[in-house]
């Protein structure tokens, strides 16, 4: 509570013929001075609850308080008279006057006038002290909106863009993060002879040290993996890096795994993270390994285990954001429950979109998300069963001769057929565009505008995607990968003006494949119906 004596002429002046004439000439012929200096009253003070039980001008040398050491501080400045400012029974600062320089006391009169001073004042002072608080709010505020921001970008810079693709296996992975964003990451590292990395972790804190802590780990993780160190290794080397430097009360919780596709072995090692789940016919059972979370203590170790996944079954992956989310009756979704909605899952479910769809059901629509919330799944397929159409559903399939021009009608139909789902306008408008370019590349590069060469297009679609398929006869010609064009070359006609295509289509859906076998060459236009597209929706 600041001393407020530097106001006390403007208030003198506001009052003046408003009190007494006498009252008011007695107090202003003589100058006041300050005489104590800025100083703030601890909440236990008591001398806050004497002068709001007396809240007019006090004499403070012959005040006795026993404990204040306001009151002190008061008399070793050489403090005559404090006025409380008290509104609506809050103390809200006080006026301290030293003696008068004409050396007289202080009358009546002016104590009359500095109790109507005060009371005239406080309200003011109050609504100032209000005012000061909610710009300071709201600094911190916009400073807190620009962390997350920053925050935000790190983690969906670092995660993966693309999911792997394994014949006979299917990945996916889901991610949203909370409103004070968390450290929630999950990688994908590939290794030698075909084997496969699998990283999930969870870094404690939120905001921008707890971005800048995911992506260090992830860093060293990555860098060891990819020596090819077994995961219990990777988990240790990590912990010895991240330890001596890793902020107080900050630690990373992680889970490493390798699984080696051809033969379903999957090896894992733990570091304090929430335990694998693993999926077959209804059957749920842990996947278990002991250690400590990353950065925590020094010098530990990592058990490593081992299980193999036979077709049909499945491993879930998950970030605490799952279990540890609450309903509106303050219950949490908990292990037990994570157990039982597995055990209620159908064989032909998706198991994220199906978890996804139960945690809905126990938050409710009113949820506000605490932490992020992460799954990754890894699934065997069972024999014969392609992981690319495995949830999708045929909307439409048909040919069309390689005739220039018809790239207009497929355009049309694909509108058509695309009608239902209900796409954006502008991502329609670049799904249009990239399928008139894709059957254009069909009919010119690998029909060689052969009429008699029709050009195939399939129109699939998920939950969560849309695929458009464009397939040519290819005439032993693969399409290259797409590559950013050489402007200054083609300017310089050094290279042919054309060539823009796959990268324009490239940059207008979500992803692309293109793969070509001994019938046909396709691209694939792959459009995100999840609303996390990665291309800017206001190109």
């Amino acid at each position: 509570m600041a001393t407020l004596l530097q106001h006390l002429r403007r208030f003198l002046a506001f009052l003046r013929g408003r009190t007494p004439g006498n009252a008011q000439a007695s107090v202003a012929k003589h100058a006041l001075q300050v005489a104590s200096p800025v100083l703030d009253i601890a909440p236990d003070d008591p001398i806050i609850a004497y002068f709001l039980r007396m809240p007019e001008t006090v004499d403070v040398d012959k005040l006795q308080l026993e404990g204040s050491s306001t009151l002190q501080t008061l008399k070793e400045a050489g403090v005559k008279l404090a006025v409380p400012l008290v509104s609506q029974g809050e103390l809200v600062g006080l006026l301290n006057l030293g003696p008068r320089r004409s050396e007289q006391d202080y009358s009546t009169d002016d104590r009359g006038l500095l109790n109507a001073l005060a009371s005239q004042a406080a309200p003011a002072v109050r609504v100032a002290q209000m005012i000061h608080e909610q710009q300071i709010a709201a600094r911190e505020h916009e400073r807190l909106e620009q962390e997350l921001r920053v925050a935000r970008l790190i983690q969906q810079t670092l995660l993966p863009r693309k999911l792997p693709e394994l014949a006979g296996w299917k990945l996916s992975a889901y991610y949203s993060p909370a409103r004070f964003v968390g450290g929630d990451f999950y990688d994908f590292i590939y290794l030698e002879d075909g084997r496969l990395g699998i990283l999930i972790g969870d870094v404690t804190d939120k905001g921008v040290p707890a971005a800048l802590l995911m992506a260090t780990t992830r860093s060293i993780l990555r860098s060891i993996a990819l020596t090819g160190a077994a995961p219990g290794a990777v988990l240790e080397h990590t912990n010895t890096m991240l330890h001596p430097d890793i902020p107080p009360k900050m630690f990373v919780t992680c889970l490493y795994a390798v699984l080696e596709p051809r033969t379903g072995l999957l090896r894992f090692a733990n570091a304090g993270h929430d335990l694998p789940r693993r999926w077959r016919n209804g059957q749920v059972v842990e996947l278990r390994a002991t250690g400590m979370p990353l950065g925590l203590m020094p010098d530990m170790a990592y058990e490593e285990q081992e299980t193999v996944l036979a077709p049909g079954e499945h491993v879930l992956f998950y970030s605490d954001g799952l279990v540890e989310a609450h309903n509106a009756e303050h219950e949490m979704f908990g292990f037990p429950r994570l157990t039982r909605v597995l055990e209620a899952m159908q064989p032909d479910a998706t198991s994220i979109d199906f978890l996804l769809e139960q945690l809905r059901q126990f938050v409710g629509t009113e949820w506000e998300q605490e932490d992020d919330v992460t799954l990754v799944t890894v699934q065997r397929l069972e024999d014969g069963q392609c992981p690319a159409d495995e949830n999708r559903h045929m909307l439409a399939e048909w040919t069309i001769p390689s005739v220039l021009g018809n790239e207009r009608l497929v355009m049309a139909r694909v509108s058509e057929v695309v009608a239902p789902l209900q796409l954006a306008r502008k991502k329609l408008e670049r799904l249009q565009t990239a399928v008139a370019e894709a059957t254009i590349n069909a009919m010119e590069h690998g029909n060689r505008y052969q009429a008699e060469l029709p050009v195939r297009i399939q129109v699939l679609a998920s939950s969560t995607d849309l695929v458009v398929r464009i397939k040519d006869h290819g005439q032993n010609v693969p399409i290259p990968e797409p590559a950013i064009p050489d402007i200054e070359a083609k300017l310089a006609e050094l290279q042919t003006p054309r060539g823009w295509g796959l990268f324009l289509m490239k940059n207008l859906v979500d992803d692309l494949h293109i793969s070509s076998d001994d019938m046909y060459n396709t691209i694939e236009l792959v459009m995100s119906l999840r609303g996390d597209s990665h291309v800017d929706e206001n190109i």
